[in-house]
Parts: C-alpha cells; structure tokens; sequence
C-alpha cells in the first residue's frame, strides 16, 4: 500500500513537472511524432506498393513466358546477324515438344501512326491470333475479338488498348466501336476495346491495337519474322520445366551448337514482378531506416532536454531528498517524464502516420496498407526510446548530493 501510494505520488510529481514546461515538452515529443509518423507512412506506403504487385501478377498470371529474338555479339562482333529470328515453325516445334506448354500466341508488332477523324497518335501495332485473349490473360470491355475465319479471311478488323482511347481522345468504348481508324494508310473497322490491365515489365498492353496476324504480315509488316512467342504452361509449378523444354527446342530448330549462347530470349514475368517486389521491399526497408534515425534523433533529443531538466531543477531535487524521497523515487520520477513524452509523440505520430500516408494516397494516386504489426512495432520502439534515453539523466538526478543540490544556485 506505501509502494502504492509512493509510485502514485512520484508519477503526479512527474506529469506536474510535464505540465509546468508545456511548450519545453511539445518540442521535446515533436522528434519523435516526425519519427513515428515516418515510420508508419513510409511502411504503410511499401506494404501498399507490394499489393499492388501482387495484385498485378494475379492480373498477368504467372505461368507465361516470354520469347523473343535476340542478336548475339561475342568480343563485339554480331554473331546472329539478321539471322537471329523466330517464325510460326519455332512455335509449332514449341507445342510439339514442349509438353508443359499448353497453347502458344505469337504476335508481330511495330509502331505506326493511327488516325481517326481529326486525331491521330502514335501506338504499337500487334498482329496476333484469335487465342491473345486466353494466353496473354486479357478480357474484352466492349466488342468482340476477331475470330479464326476473320483471321485467316485477312478481314481489317482492330481491337483497340484501353490506353488508345485516350490517346484519341474518345470518352467511352461505344463511341469507337464500329467506327473506321487509319492504319498504315488502310481502313481498318474498331470490333473491341480491351479491359485495362496496366504496364508491366514487358511494356504497355493498354497502349496497342490488336489486328488479325495475317492482314499485319502481309499489309502491315511485310516479313514472316515474329517478334514475340508468348507460350503458356500447364501450372507454376512446371515453369522451370517448360523454360528448358523451350529452349531445347528453340536450339535444335536454329541449329545452334553447344558453345554458342542462345540468339532468342526466354524470360518469365512472373521472375521479373518478384525482383520488382524484392526491389520496393528494399526501397521501403531503406526509407523506415532514415525514419527510424529520425527517432534516434527525437531520443537524443529528450535525453539532452532531460539532462537540461535535472540541471535546472537541482535545488528542487535537495528538497525532495532532505524530505525523504529515495533514489529509486527520483530516478522513477525522470524515467517517468521521458516515457510519458515518448509515449504521447508515438500515439500522436501513429496518428500523423496514418493519416499522412492516406493523404499521400490519395494525392498521388498510390496505395497505402496500414498495418497493425507495424504500428505496434513503432509504438514499442517510442517506449523504448523513453527508457533508454531517459536512463542517464534518471540516474544522474537520483545521483546527486542532497546537501550540494540544496545549496545549488
């Protein structure tokens, strides 16, 4: 009952000392809200931008892979030439030996010039088979997707990107639809708008227009050569299985020997949005670590305002020795008063946190996920911060002299 009444006493001593330097103890605590508030927004912010990814890899899929054409260069000499090519021969092989491969979309693509009515804009220009839907993982918004007769009837048919329609200043789908683009100098009629899906690390898929793969080769392109392969597998767990069932092939069909590298690229996006994640995680690791100097910053900071309150305030500690108050009592006091400063800066640095980081959202137009693990974390380490930084001065006042503080002036 006495330790009781004694803590009671020594925590009201602590909160009046608190009270009686207001402005002292808001610019004290402002350390460690910048810290607090830091932490959470920049951590809120990478767990956002982490989100997005996976949400962006479940839009893609991850059991597609990527071949393109790639030229060889040894001691920088070209070693492929304009021979470094893929044609529909490499993507039949693909499906014929490749058995985890089950559907193949292959595509021409070049940039040109698209006009409708009086606008005009410069996209890429895809010429592919009726199947990009369901490998490359795209859904039509309005419209329809050509289909195989129209394909092989080489009907000037066009599937616009989400992107194109802004770029020709349309506002919706249905104003497009049925209406004629220029291509290349050749009408071509809008059959469908594509559902928007975003950039990835293999370029904009909003921003091209989809044409049947025999009207691009024959009146667009001019050449037999395809510029992608887009081979889709049976599951992700055969990925690693079909990339060298492909390769092999790809190999064998270039009649390419054992000592020269690849003149064809296989990449996997679903390798490429892991090292995108690994990089935002990195980036947010690097960016709670300068906040979390900020809160090393706010805790020196305390620590010297503190060693300053001990100073001042010599005599007052005297008297409450010479009346009594142990060691104990006076150190208590003082860790007390730096607890309660890092304690208030962190609840009101979550605040400022949270409500930081939705603005940054909302402004920027990014994605913010707070999470509790996180907040708890920071709160912890603003405690912490109080004890660790509040023991010295805690220890120097309970440390002092009775009779020398008393005669202190």
């Amino acid at each position: 009952m006495l330790f009781r009444s004694l803590l009671t006493e020594t925590i009201a001593v602590a909160l009046g000392a608190l009270r009686a330097n207001k402005m002292r103890s808001l610019l004290t605590m402002l350390g460690i809200v910048i810290g607090i508030g830091a932490v959470i927004a920049m951590v809120s912010l990478g767990n956002g931008a982490q989100a997005s990814i996976k949400e962006r890899i479940a839009r893609l899929g991850t059991t597609v892979l990527w071949v393109t054409p790639n030229r060889v260069f040894t001691g920088g000499i070209n070693q492929g030439g304009s021979s470094a090519k893929l044609t529909i021969k490499d993507v039949a092989a693909i499906l014929e030996r490749s058995p985890h491969v089950v559907d193949a979309n292959y595509q021409q693509d070049r940039n040109m010039q698209v006009v409708w009515g009086r606008q005009n804009t410069n996209v890429q220009i895809t010429g592919t088979i009726t199947n990009f839907l369901s490998v490359r993982n795209f859904k039509i918004a309005e419209g329809r997707m050509f289909t195989a007769q129209e394909e092989a009837g080489r009907k000037r048919l066009a599937v616009l990107g989400a992107t194109v329609l802004q770029n020709l200043n349309i506002s919706s789908p249905n104003q497009i639809i049925g209406e004629k683009i220029r291509i290349a100098s050749r009408e071509f009629t809008v059959i469908g708008v594509l559902e928007e899906k975003g950039a990835t690390g293999f370029g904009d898929g909003d921003n091209q227009i989809l044409v049947p793969f025999a009207v691009g080769r024959f009146e667009l392109f001019g050449t037999d050569r395809l510029n992608d392969i887009w081979a889709l597998t049976s599951g992700e767990a055969d990925i690693d299985l079909a990339m060298g069932e492909i390769q092999t092939t790809l190999r064998r069909m270039h009649k390419i020997p054992p000592t020269r590298p690849d003149d064809f690229r296989l990449q996997n996006q679903a390798d490429f949005l892991v090292a995108l994640n690994e990089t935002t995680q990195t980036f947010g690791l690097l960016l709670a670590g300068i906040a979390a100097v900020s809160l090393v910053v706010g805790g020196i900071g305390i620590m010297n305002i503190m060693l300053v309150s001990v100073t001042e305030r010599t005599r007052e500690i005297g008297v409450r020795k010479a009346l009594g108050a142990t060691r104990i009592n006076i150190m208590l006091q003082f860790l007390i008063e730096a607890v309660v400063l890092c304690l208030l800066g962190g609840a009101i640095g979550i605040a400022a946190g949270i409500l930081g980081s939705s603005q940054l959202a909302s402004s920027m137009g990014w994605k913010a996920v707070i999470d509790a693990q996180s907040v708890l974390v920071a709160f912890g380490f603003a405690s912490a911060t109080g004890l660790l930084f509040g023991v010295w001065p805690a220890r120097r006042a309970a440390g002092l002299d009775p009779i020398a503080a008393l005669r202190y002036e």
